[in-house]
């Protein structure tokens, strides 16, 4: 993993950082210490010791077809629509406000555009006797929050949670320096993080996964993909996080007997060996978070092509740290 960036931290440890054995620390607390911890509170862990707010009643304004679009447009939307104002004009607690209500907005959009235009929206009421963000979300996209399925998503969103100064974090770092309102700076983290090298990384593995099964071969098929691929291989070669958090996405995948564990599993081993043999360093021959969180979404039933927007739901913990981090130097 790359060093860890020297970000500015005031009173608080810093909100992505490294142990002395390379594992993640959010907030100085090691990721591991907080598997199981419901999205909602590792929000506020990540932005101010708080917890994400319930999402307010606001229909998806535009449906395209494409989920990241529909939510990229809806978030920009907010800013006239609730009157927010640049990060440089208001204090610290507007700020933080704004950020958590954008962030709840943005889990309630993708649930909104992944349920469809065609099927009768699920009642508030019934999405409002849940307790947390995930069971929220859920029930909003699908009518229903089976516990198995909680439990694995707050596994997805804890590893994508925040990785220090990636692309994403930086464009939304920098759309706060410049004083955009915080609607407008989840945009842009999610303008960013939506790429194909990035959120759209969590799919990509799965053609591989799915030639693996249907050949029974994994090593041949890794060898032909990486040599189509210029050497790389989706899930290993991305820039993407290979620590701690793809054993724990991993572990999820075998607690709730993910359809295509095997498979992976067969993958993991020879693209271990064969990126080895062609020379990648070992940190890009193990299978990271992407690779592990595509077999565990897949199995929750989540279609390939709306795996990308629930790794930007996850995304918005970390980008609203930075962005209220940045407004601390704004004022």
């Amino acid at each position: 993993m790359a060093a860890t960036p020297d970000l500015p931290t005031g009173s608080r440890p810093p909100i992505f950082a490294v142990d002395g054995e390379g594992g993640p620390l959010y907030r100085g607390r090691p990721v591991g210490a907080l598997a199981g911890t419901p999205f909602s509170q590792l929000w506020g862990i990540l932005v101010d010791d708080g917890e994400l707010p319930r999402a307010e009643p606001y229909h998806l304004p535009v449906r395209t077809g494409d989920t990241r679009a529909d939510v990229l447009s809806a978030l920009a939307q907010l800013t006239p629509a609730w009157s927010y104002r640049p990060l440089s004009e208001i204090d610290r607690s507007l700020a933080l406000d704004n950020l958590a209500r954008a962030s709840a907005m943005t889990l309630s959009f993708v649930a909104q555009s992944a349920r469809g235009y065609d099927v009768p929206a699920v009642p508030q009421r019934q999405v409002d006797l849940m307790d947390t963000s995930t069971e929220r979300f859920l029930v909003r996209w699908r009518g229903e929050a089976d516990p198995a399925a909680v439990r694995a998503l707050d596994t997805f969103w804890l590893a994508v949670a925040e990785n220090g100064l990636t692309p994403s974090t930086q464009t939304a770092r920098l759309a706060a320096e410049v004083g955009a309102d915080a609607a407008s700076c989840l945009a842009a983290g999610v303008a960013v993080g939506g790429g194909p090298f990035l959120g759209g990384a969590v799919a990509r593995g799965l053609a591989v996964v799915e030639e693996v099964e249907r050949t029974g071969d994994a090593r041949r098929v890794v060898e032909a993909y990486a040599d189509a691929h210029g050497g790389a291989l989706p899930g290993f070669t991305d820039a993407l996080p290979t620590d701690l958090r793809a054993g724990l996405l991993r572990d999820a995948c075998v607690e709730v007997g993910a359809r295509h564990l095997e498979a992976g599993e067969a993958i993991a081993v020879a693209a271990h060996e064969v990126l080895l043999e062609r020379g990648r360093p070992t940190e890009e021959s193990a299978a990271n978070t992407m690779f592990w969180g595509a077999i565990l979404l897949d199995h929750l039933g989540v279609p390939a092509p709306l795996m990308c927007a629930l790794y930007l739901c996850g995304r918005t913990a970390g980008w609203a740290a930075h962005v209220l981090e940045v407004h601390a130097s704004l004022r």
